[in-house]
C-alpha cells in the first residue's frame, strides 16, 4: 500500500468521524417515556453484565482450579437438586424484576387517550404527509433541496458540505412543548416506518391499517429521524424532522398556515 493511499484512507476516516454522530448507546430522549425506555435498557444491560461476570467467572475459576495438573479427582454425583433449584429460581426472579417495570412502561406507551392534538402520518414513496386533525394544517414533507441536489450522481456538490445531509426536510412537523401529541400512522402504497430516536418512537405505516403512538416533549428543539423500513429505491431519502416549539410559537405557526390557505 502506497503512502498516498494510506493518507487518503486516513482522510476519509477523519472526514467520516467529523460529519457523523457516533453513539454507542441509545439516547435518553426528550420525553418521560423515552427516559423510562433508556432506564429499562440500562437495567437489562447491567443484569446481562452481572450474569456474564458470574457465569464466566465460575467457568474461569473452575478451569484453573480443576485443571489436570492439579490432579483433581472428578465428581462422582450425577446431579444436585439444590443446584437445580437455585439455577432455576434465580433466573425466574431476575425475569420478574425485569418484566414488571417493562410491562408498566409498555402500558403507558399504548395509553394515547385524551391527547391535546392528533396528527395523521401517511407514508408515500418517498415522502411523508402530515394532517393535523385539530386544525386545517396539512402538508407533504420531502427531502430538502440541498440534500436532494447533492445526492444526484455527478452533481459536483460535496455531501459533507451540506448541513444535515439526508436528514433535512422542506416542511418539518411542528408541535408545542408539553402537549400530548397522538400520532396515527398509515401508508398510501407500501410499508414504511416512522422512526425518531429522541422520541423513542418507531412505528410501521402499513396500507389499510392505522397504528398509534404518542409523545409529550419536555424540551424545545429540532429532532431528526428516518424511515426505518426498506420501502423502495429512495428509502434512504425520506427523513423526518420534528420541531418542538413553545406553545405561543406553535399557535403563530398554525395561524400562518391558516393564512396561507
Amino acid at each position: 500500500m502506497t503512502r498516498n493511499t494510506i493518507l487518503s484512507l486516513l482522510g476519509l476516516a477523519l472526514a467520516g468521524t467529523a460529519n457523523a454522530e457516533w453513539a454507542l448507546n441509545m439516547p435518553k430522549g426528550i420525553t418521560d417515556l423515552s427516559l423510562e425506555t433508556y432506564n429499562l435498557h440500562m437495567m437489562v444491560f447491567w443484569w446481562c453484565v452481572g450474569i456474564g461476570i458470574v457465569v464466566f467467572g465460575v467457568m474461569v475459576i473452575s478451569l484453573i482450579k480443576h485443571r489436570k495438573s492439579n490432579n483433581v479427582s472428578p465428581a462422582t454425583f450425577s446431579h444436585s437438586t439444590t443446584a437445580e433449584v437455585i439455577w432455576t429460581a434465580i433466573p425466574v426472579i431476575i425475569l420478574i424484576l425485569i418484566a414488571v417495570p417493562t410491562a408498566e412502561t409498555m402500558v403507558k406507551m399504548e395509553d394515547s387517550r385524551k391527547p391535546d392534538m392528533s396528527i395523521v402520518v401517511t407514508g408515500f414513496q418517498w415522502k411523508w404527509h402530515y394532517k393535523y386533525q385539530d386544525s386545517d394544517v396539512e402538508f407533504y414533507s420531502s427531502l430538502a433541496r440541498p440534500s436532494l441536489e447533492a445526492r444526484r450522481k455527478q452533481s459536483g456538490i460535496d455531501p459533507f458540505a451540506v448541513e444535515n445531509y439526508l436528514l433535512e426536510v422542506d416542511n418539518p412537523v411542528v408541535v408545542p412543548r408539553g402537549a400530548k401529541v397522538r400520532l396515527l400512522f398509515t401508508s398510501n402504497d407500501v410499508i414504511h416506518s416512522w422512526w425518531v430516536k429522541d422520541l423513542a418512537i418507531k412505528k410501521d405505516a402499513i396500507p389499510g391499517i392505522v397504528n398509534e403512538a404518542w409523545f409529550r416533549a419536555n424540551e424545545s428543539g429540532t429532532y431528526r429521524g428516518q424511515c426505518a423500513e426498506l420501502c423502495g429505491k429512495d428509502h434512504g431519502y425520506m427523513p423526518i424532522v420534528v420541531e418542538v416549539v413553545e406553545p405561543a410559537a406553535y399557535t403563530a405557526w398554525v395561524n400562518s398556515h391558516d393564512a396561507e390557505q
